[in-house]
C-alpha cells in the first residue's frame, strides 16, 4: 500500500469572481430564470471538482457544495420544513428553501447563527412537531454529477447525525433519543444508496466532538455509529473533526468508522498527546488536519512535516491522509489575483488553491521523503524567516505599551448608575428610546461613487461632497421617521472592519479575498500582518458633520478590537491577546478623538465577542477575561458624561450574562428577532441592569414587520425588563436592505414604540 493520500474537506463556494454571489443574487431579483440559476449553479460545482483534480487531490469532497448553506441542505433533505412554509411533501422546491433562509412576506425565516466559532453563519433546523423523511438523496446526486460529469468518484460530505442534532433546536432534550431513532433510518437510507453506486467513503462532519461533551453525549455517539455501521458495513466512513482536538479521545477511536479526522492546528498538541499517549487504531484512516483550513498564512513545511514525522512514529504512513485542519470554506480562493499586494505579504499568504498545494506537498513528502520536495522546503522556510523579521511585526513602542499596561487602566471611573444619571441630564430622552444600529442602505448609487473615488475618478473633495449628501439626506429622514437618536449611516464604508484596518498600521488588504458569511453575503477580511497602531483620526470628519445637521444625538461608530480581531486573518506569531490589546490601544485613541470633538454618545461595536469563544468551556474563562479587557480598555478614558454603545450578533446571552455585563457598556444591542422570545425567557432567570435593546425585527429579511408584531416584541421585553433600561431598536445595521423597506420599517417601528410608550410608566 502506498504512503498516504491527498484529500480536501470542503471547497469555497463562492467562485473566483463570486460568481455562485452574483447568481443567487441575479435569481433573487428576476434577473435569471430558475432553469439559468441551476445551470450556473452545476457549472460552478464541476469547475471547482476539475481544480481539485489538476491539482492532485486523491479525496475531492462532493456535495460541499451547497445553494445557501450545508444546514439548511441538510434540514430539507430530511423534510425539516417548518409549518408556516406550507410546505405540501416531496422534493422541497427552491421558493421555500430559500423562504426558510431569507423569509418572505407571509412568513419569518429560521434562526441564523455561528457555525462554531467561525464568522460563517448558518441556517438552524426547526424538529418540532416535524416527522423526518428524505426527500432526495443530495449525497448521492453529487457523487452522480462529478462521476458522470468529470469521471471523478467523490468523497460524499454530510453532516453528521449528532452535530446535526446538536445545532437544530425546537425540540425538548429529553426528546434527543426519539429524534435519533427517526434520523438513524433516514441516514441508513443515504448510506445505503451511496454504497450500492459503489461509493467507497463518506465523510461525515462532526466537530461537535471538539466541544465539551458529557460522557452520556458520547454514549449516544457511540449508538448512533454502532447502527449506521451495523446497517451498512460495507461503506467506510471518515468521521471528521475539525476547530479543536477531539474531547473523550479514548471513547472517539473506538468508534466503528473506517477513519478518523483530528485538527492539528488548533490545539495541535492535545490532538498529537493522545496518539502518542493512548495510541490511534492501526485498522483505521487517520485524516491528518496538517494545512490551516481556517487562516491564510503559508504553511511553515518545515515545521509541518515534523508534525507529521512524529504523528507517523505512531500511526503507520499508510494509513493517513493529509488534508486541511478544516473546509476550506473559511479562506478565499487564490492568492494569484493579488497583483497589488506588497510582494513580502503576498508570499506570504495562501489561500484554498494555495493549501491545496501545501497538501500535495507534505503528501509527496510523506511518499517520496524530503528530497523530493527540497527546493519547496528551502524557498518556502526563506519566506517565512523574511516575515518574521520584517519591521513591520517589530515596531518597540507597540510591543511596549501592550507590555506596560496596568490594571488601574483599564475601566470607567465612575459605576454604571452614577454615569446614567449624568448622561439622562444631558440628553433627556424618552422611555423606550429609538435609535438604529449604525448603517443605512448602501445602494448601487453609493458603491459605485466609492469606486470611482478609488479608481481616482473623482476627487476627494468630489467624494467627501457625495458622502456628505447622502448623510444630510437620511439625518432628515431618520428626523421624519421619528428616531431619537440617529446615526450617520456610513455610507463611506465598505465593511465595518475593513474600513478601520484601512486607517491603522499594522494592516495589509487584498483585492479577492472573499469568503462567505451567510447566504450571498460575501466579507473581505482584512489582513492583520504586523503590529497595530493608532495613525489618524478615522471617524471623527463624518459624525462631526452628521452632529452638525441636527439638535439630536448622533451616535460615533467604531468597530471594537475583539471583533476586528475575529473578523480579520490574523497573524499567528503571537497571541491573539496581544494582537487585541493593541487594537484596542489604538481605538481608545479613536474614542477620545471623537469625544474631543463633542460626540458624546460613542458606539464600539462587538458582534464578533461571542463567536470567539472557545468551543470548550473550561476555557471560556481565560477568552472572556482579556476580550473583556480589550472592550474596557478601548473606552477607559471617557468622561462619566459619555454614553458608550454597544452591540452584539446572534448571542446566547445566558452564556456569559456576567461577562456581557463587565464590559461596562452603558447600552447592549443585542440581535435577537429571529429568536427573541427565547432571550426573554432568559431574563426570568438572569439579572441585567444596564441599558439594552433587544432587536425588534429582523434586517436579514427583505420583509417589512407589522406594527402589531413588533409592539408584541416589545410587551413581552417590558414583562422583565424596567421601561427605563428599554431601547428599541432593529437586529442589526440596515447596510443591505433596500431604500423603501427601511424607511417603512423603521416607520413601523417608531409607530409601535410609541403605542407602547402610552401604556408605560417610566421607572426611576
Amino acid at each position: 500500500m502506498s504512503k498516504g493520500r491527498s484529500s480536501n474537506l470542503g471547497y469555497p463556494r463562492i467562485g473566483e469572481n463570486r460568481e455562485w454571489k452574483k447568481g443567487l443574487e441575479a435569481f433573487w431579483a428576476g434577473i435569471i430564470e430558475e432553469e439559468e440559476f441551476l445551470a450556473q449553479m452545476k457549472k460552478g460545482r464541476l469547475h471547482h471538482l476539475q481544480k481539485q483534480r489538476e491539482m492532485g487531490i486523491d479525496l475531492i469532497p462532493v456535495n460541499d457544495f451547497t445553494m445557501y448553506d450545508h444546514m439548511l441542505d441538510m434540514a430539507v433533505m430530511f423534510g425539516y420544513v417548518p409549518k408556516r412554509y406550507d410546505y405540501a411533501g416531496g422534493v422541497v422546491p427552491l421558493s421555500t428553501y430559500f423562504a426558510m433562509a431569507r423569509g418572505n412576506q407571509n412568513a419569518v425565516a429560521c434562526e441564523m447563527t455561528k457555525w462554531f466559532n467561525t464568522n460563517y453563519h448558518y441556517i438552524v433546523p426547526e424538529f418540532q412537531d416535524i416527522k423526518p423523511i428524505l426527500t432526495e438523496n443530495k449525497p448521492l446526486l453529487a457523487y452522480r454529477e462529478a462521476k458522470e460529469k468529470l469521471g471523478i468518484k467523490g468523497k460524499p460530505v454530510m453532516v453528521g447525525p449528532y452535530t446535526f442534532i446538536k445545532l437544530s433546536k425546537g425540540f425538548d432534550p429529553l426528546q434527543i433519543p426519539a429524534i435519533i431513532l427517526q434520523l438513524i433510518p433516514l441516514y441508513v437510507q443515504v448510506l445505503t444508496e451511496l454504497a450500492q453506486e459503489g461509493v467507497e467513503w463518506v465523510q461525515m462532519d462532526e466537530p461537535i466532538l471538539v466541544t465539551s461533551l458529557s460522557e452520556d453525549d458520547m454514549k449516544t455517539v457511540s449508538y448512533i455509529y454502532e447502527q449506521l455501521h451495523e446497517a451498512v458495513p460495507q461503506l467506510q466512513i471518515m468521521l471528521q473533526t475539525y476547530f479543536g482536538s477531539v474531547t473523550l479521545y479514548k471513547e472517539v477511536i473506538k468508534l466503528p468508522v473506517g477513519g478518523i479526522g483530528l485538527d492539528f492546528v488548533h490545539d495541535a498538541g492535545r490532538n498529537l498527546e493522545h496518539i502518542s499517549t493512548i495510541g490511534f487504531p492501526q485498522d483505521k484512516v487517520l485524516g491528518a488536519g496538517l494545512i490551516d483550513g481556517r487562516n491564510i498564512w503559508r504553511a511553515d513545511l518545515a515545521h509541518k512535516t515534523n508534525l507529521l514525522s512524529k504523528i507517523t512514529g505512531h500511526v503507520d504512513a499508510s494509513h493517513v491522509w493529509i488534508q486541511p485542519s478544516s473546509s476550506l470554506l473559511h479562506v478565499p480562493i487564490s492568492v494569484k489575483q493579488e497583483t497589488q499586494l506588497d510582494t513580502l505579504v503576498k508570499d506570504s499568504l495562501a489561500f484554498a488553491d494555495e493549501k491545496l498545494i501545501e497538501i500535495k506537498h507534505v503528501t509527496d513528502w510523506l511518499q517520496n521523503g524530503a528530497e523530493s520536495i527540497k527546493e519547496v522546503l528551502a524557498e518556502n522556510q526563506t519566506i517565512i524567516e523574511r516575515v518574521a523579521t520584517s519591521g513591520a511585526r517589530n515596531r518597540p513602542h507597540v510591543h511596549e505599551a501592550v507590555a506596560s499596561l496596568k490594571s488601574d487602566q483599564i475601566g470607567r471611573i465612575s459605576n454604571y448608575e452614577q454615569r446614567r444619571q449624568k448622561q439622562q441630564n444631558v440628553w433627556h430622552l424618552p422611555i423606550l428610546p429609538t435609535t438604529t444600529i449604525g448603517s443605512f442602505p448602501q445602494t448601487t448609487e453609493v458603491r459605485q461613487a466609492r469606486n470611482r473615488w478609488r479608481k481616482g475618478e473623482w476627487s476627494n473633495e468630489q467624494y467627501d461632497q457625495f458622502i456628505q449628501a447622502e448623510i444630510r439626506e437620511w439625518i432628515e429622514i431618520q428626523e421624519k421617521v421619528g428616531l431619537d437618536v440617529l446615526v450617520h449611516g456610513e455610507f463611506e464604508r465598505t465593511d465595518m472592519v475593513e474600513f478601520f484596518g484601512e486607517k491603522l498600521g499594522g494592516f495589509a488588504f487584498t483585492k479577492n479575498g472573499w469568503v462567505q458569511s451567510y447566504g450571498s453575503r460575501c466579507v473581505k477580511p482584512p489582513v492583520i500582518y504586523g503590529d497595530v497602531e493608532f495613525i489618524e483620526a478615522m471617524t471623527v470628519k463624518e459624525s462631526v458633520y452628521a452632529q452638525s445637521l441636527t439638535t439630536r444625538p448622533v451616535k460615533g461608530m467604531i468597530t471594537g478590537p475583539v471583533t476586528i480581531l475575529n473578523w480579520s486573518f490574523v497573524r499567528d506569531d503571537i497571541t491573539r491577546q496581544q494582537v487585541t490589546y493593541q487594537i484596542a490601544l489604538a481605538l481608545q485613541k479613536e474614542v477620545e478623538a471623537l469625544e474631543a470633538n463633542g460626540i458624546t454618545m460613542i458606539q464600539v461595536d462587538e458582534p464578533a465577542l461571542r463567536e470567539g469563544l472557545p468551543l470548550k468551556k473550561t476555557e471560556w474563562e481565560a477568552y472572556l477575561g482579556w476580550a473583556v479587557k480589550a472592550f474596557r480598555l478601548t473606552t477607559a478614558s471617557v468622561k462619566d458624561t459619555t454614553q458608550i454603545h454597544t452591540h452584539m450578533c446572534y448571542c446566547e446571552f445566558h452564556d456569559f450574562i456576567d461577562s456581557i455585563s463587565d464590559l461596562d457598556a452603558d447600552v447592549i444591542s443585542i440581535e435577537t428577532s429571529r429568536s427573541h422570545g427565547e432571550l426573554i425567557h432568559s431574563f426570568h432567570h438572569h439579572s441585567y441592569n444596564k441599558g439594552i435593546g433587544l432587536g425588534v425585527y429582523d434586517i436579514h429579511s427583505p420583509r417589512v414587520p407589522a406594527v402589531q408584531e413588533m409592539v408584541k416584541m416589545i410587551e413581552n421585553a417590558l414583562l422583565v425588563l424596567e421601561s427605563r433600561q428599554f431601547w428599541i431598536n432593529p437586529d442589526c445595521g440596515l447596510k443591505t436592505r433596500g431604500h423603501k423597506e427601511t424607511i417603512a420599517s423603521l416607520e413601523n417601528m417608531v409607530t409601535a414604540t410609541r403605542m407602547v410608550r402610552n401604556n408605560v410608566t417610566a421607572t426611576p
